[in-house]
């Protein structure tokens, strides 16, 4: 008895909820809400069907079954089986978590039910909010989950009393200091959506999509959050065995910036010399030319100096697959398969027809944090930029997406080399598929010429943001010992247009 007066007293003087935060099962997603959702509170978890609404709201109640907090999933649409078989689907248990079935489509094929005098409607909404109600008296949750208010709506059929009840139900819940997922399908449409909005205190929208070639794609954006500060934007995520995989967004921003002062060497002297010296930390490089010219066979041969110095590299790979590029890398006599053996460099296949852009940020942004079992990587390589923006073709903004993801690798003092493939082999014929010599601090020109009915290759350095570097061009060749680069061609001129001339004694132009 005498707990009673000090439980009125808890009401009458709530305590203050805005600082304490309810974690979501998902950490990613916790991050991306600024901590959680804050306690106490409504929200409004939107997305058409199979968008992962239900797999989110299971985690985010057995998260609070986890913590020892009573838990209620009151469904109207969906039955008791099959969340559990959603449950079974991702190896979880469902232990603690009380479900409610507030199912009508039984009940309606009783004779009893053929109503006459009155709309079914306005029996069956006030049946079924008055149900809520009880269960939740009943087992006085601290989390629930209302799946889904598309059935309330139809109820409901007026908006201004969908409209009602729903704050009615907010008001309560707030007095019980529940926090609570509204579950809302959007196939109501109409004005009912916008002002589910504007009642929520969060509005959280998942989107499932198709492309015309590859997997569906899904994302998230948080529409809304009262007083909580949020990473805005898109999130891609991914549904898996075990619950949403959530790639937050890269801001950069968000990460301070170190000024690095040290060059990554090539273990090639020449090439080091033509570079200034070498390629500053920090800093990304865009290795340019036609196919087979030896743009990735560079971007290796830093991979595994690097690692022969004890740190890590990481090579994502979209054009070749592993076995592929280990044959190619011992016949130029460099020793790829040691250092993977080893563990110093990871060799990362990447099918862009099963992952979206922000996945691939997000398994970079790992193996440059050193999350997992991947050490810390120090340089990182993408080969190539023509299979990663090729193979997405309906994804808009790829090159801010390239942006944000080389600044945040440069805040990080990693070396990125981009590699891409020109179409067309000499001179004029050379197309760029998209121009991304912007984005890089450092770009590297391959070309092939022709001179006394031979095909020779050239290297030369067109841009270097973070220091000097050599004007030459130098003459290149792979072979079993390796990579060489000559001297400069000063005896030629028109090298880059795809015939070179000898230049005759005395002529300077």
């Amino acid at each position: 008895m005498q707990n009673k007066p000090a439980e009125t007293n808890a009401r009458a003087a709530p305590r203050n909820f805005q600082n304490e935060m309810v974690k979501t099962g998902n950490g990613h997603l916790d991050d991306i809400l600024g901590g959680g959702l804050t306690k106490n509170r409504v929200y409004l978890l939107q997305g058409n069907p199979g968008a992962g609404k239900t797999t989110l709201s299971l985690k985010f109640l057995m998260e609070g079954a986890h913590n020892g907090e009573k838990t209620l999933y009151l469904t109207l649409s969906e039955s008791k089986n099959e969340l559990q078989a959603v449950a079974r689907s991702h190896h979880w248990s469902l232990e603690g978590i009380e479900i409610f079935e507030i199912l009508t489509l039984q009940r309606e094929l009783e004779p009893d039910n053929q109503y006459t005098m009155f709309q079914p409607s306005e029996v069956e909404f006030g049946a079924t909010t008055s149900a809520i109600i009880e269960e939740i008296e009943r087992v006085k949750p601290v989390r629930i989950v209302i799946d889904s208010l598309s059935e309330l709506k139809l109820l409901a059929q007026s908006p201004l009393r969908f409209r009602r009840q729903i704050l009615a139900l907010k008001d309560y819940f707030v007095n019980k200091e529940c926090t609570v997922l509204f579950l809302d399908d959007c196939t109501g449409g109409g004005a009912e959506d916008f002002q589910l909005e504007s009642i929520a205190h969060g509005v959280l929208h998942l989107e499932q999509l198709a492309p015309e070639y590859g997997s569906e794609r899904r994302r998230l954006r948080i529409k809304k959050y009262r007083g909580q500060r949020y990473r805005g934007g898109y999130h891609d995520f991914s549904i898996t065995t075990g619950g949403l995989l959530v790639y937050p967004r890269i801001v950069p921003s968000e990460h301070g910036r170190t000024d690095y002062k040290k060059q990554l060497k090539s273990g090639i002297e020449s090439i080091d010399q033509l570079l200034g010296g070498g390629i500053e930390e920090g800093t990304s490089v865009l290795l340019l030319g036609p196919a087979g010219i030896g743009k990735s066979t560079l971007s290796l041969q830093y991979a595994v100096n690097v690692a022969s110095e004890g740190h890590h590299a990481v090579i994502f790979t979209f054009d070749e697959s592993a076995n592929t590029m280990l044959h190619r890398a011992a016949g130029l006599g460099i020793d790829l398969e040691k250092h993977i053996r080893e563990g110093r460099i990871h060799l990362r296949p990447v099918d862009p027809a099963e992952m979206s852009p922000g996945e691939f940020a997000h398994r970079t942004s790992e193996a440059v944090g050193g999350e997992g079992d991947t050490p810390a990587a120090k340089v990182v390589v993408i080969d190539s930029l023509n299979g990663y923006l090729n193979a997405m073709p309906e994804e808009r903004f790829l090159t801010a997406q390239m942006h944000e993801l080389l600044t945040y690798l440069g805040h990080h003092g990693v070396v990125t080399f981009l590699v891409v493939a020109q179409h067309g082999l000499l001179g004029e014929s050379m197309q760029t598929p998209l121009d991304t010599s912007y984005l890089a601090d450092t770009v590297i020109l391959f070309r092939y010429f022709e001179t006394d009915g031979e095909v020779r290759q050239a290297i030369s350095v067109l841009k270097k943001r973070s220091g000097e570097h050599e004007k030459t061009i130098r003459e290149f060749k792979m072979s079993n010992s390796g990579i060489t680069v000559g001297a400069a061609l000063a005896g030629y001129h028109g090298i880059l247009t795809g015939a070179a001339i000898k230049k005759h004694v005395g002529d300077k132009s």
